[in-house]
């Protein structure tokens, strides 16, 4: 597999990316999507509910990201793409500030040692499973780019707990796992490590 260099642009539709640049796909208004955003927006101009790593080797683009039954991969970014556009999705692609080329390979690095875990359906960390944000905050946890904040599955219309969640954790035989630790693409786009490139032009 040939090797990433930190920061190496290539061109991808309309944007010029980079290594490490991170590509949220935007919410749906319905099912897990939309449950995910009713409980973790934050502006109500835009909300994501994925995000992943994007690796430029030579004049390719991956993605580095966990996705619901495929668990942990590295895949084309075209893959993504296509998967989600007859949905009508948007994708932003931001760039981390501040941030040297060693952290950003090293992130690379450690994403690749996470690739074959399952995707994590109950949101509660462990190190057997991931979801698409805690797959992130790990790659670049060393930086200390990221924070693990209290999650939360309150409905903030009802100020109760978001009926989609009730029945998800119900199926899933646990408790929902209000307050404890975790991250949603939402939080870390508000990151102040960040900043917006650009939307891709599909």
């Amino acid at each position: 597999m040939p090797t990433a260099i930190a920061q190496q642009s290539i061109p991808y539709l309309n944007l010029d990316i980079q290594n490490g640049d991170l590509v949220f796909v935007g919410a749906q208004e319905e099912h897990l999507s939309g449950a995910i955003n009713r409980v973790t927006h934050r502006d109500s101009h835009i909300s994501f509910d994925h995000v992943g790593i994007i690796e430029v080797c030579d004049e390719s683009v991956f993605i580095l990201h966990t996705i619901g039954k495929k668990g942990s991969v590295r895949e084309p970014l075209d893959s993504l793409v296509l998967s989600q556009t007859a949905q009508n999705r948007r994708f932003a692609v931001y760039r981390l500030t501040n941030t040297d080329q060693n952290s950003i390979n090293q992130a690379i690095s450690t994403s690749k040692t996470l690739l074959g875990k399952p995707y994590n359906w109950s949101y509660v960390l462990n190190d057997t499973s991931y979801y698409c944000s805690d797959f992130v905050e790990r790659a670049y946890r060393h930086a200390g780019i990221f924070e693990l904040e209290p999650m939360t599955f309150i409905n903030p219309d009802t100020q109760k707990t978001d009926i989609f969640w009730v029945d998800f954790y119900q199926k899933l035989g646990i408790d929902v796992p209000e307050g404890k630790l975790g991250c949603n693409p939402n939080g870390l786009a508000a990151n102040e490590n960040l900043k917006v490139i650009g939307y891709l032009k599909i």
